[in-house]
């Protein structure tokens, strides 16, 4: 899976980034409407950064998944990637 480098403006309550609230992503800014899904993973081990991941609706009804790494700070986003297309003989 890729993730692309994004700038995310977040919520800050109990924690610092606790969630997404709009972000820009290919020169368009989008407003995060709706977070359908969230989990974790990492973090217990040395050698492996908590990342944490977030399954969102945007205002305009699209869907993406953000990933929040704690250790650098950094947002990124899952380019879904597209099927390699066939060719025939």
């Amino acid at each position: 899976m890729n993730y692309e480098t994004i700038d995310v403006k977040c919520y800050s309550g109990y924690k610092v980034n606790e969630h997404p609230v709009s972000f820009t992503f290919q020169e368009r800014n989008r407003e995060v409407s709706k977070i359908v899904d969230r989990w974790y993973e990492g973090g217990l081990k040395t050698d492996q950064p908590a990342l944490d991941y977030f399954k969102i609706h945007t205002r305009d009804g699209e869907e993406f998944i953000l990933r929040y790494n704690s250790l650098f700070d950094a947002w990124g986003i899952l380019i879904k990637e597209l099927p390699a297309m066939e060719t025939k003989p």
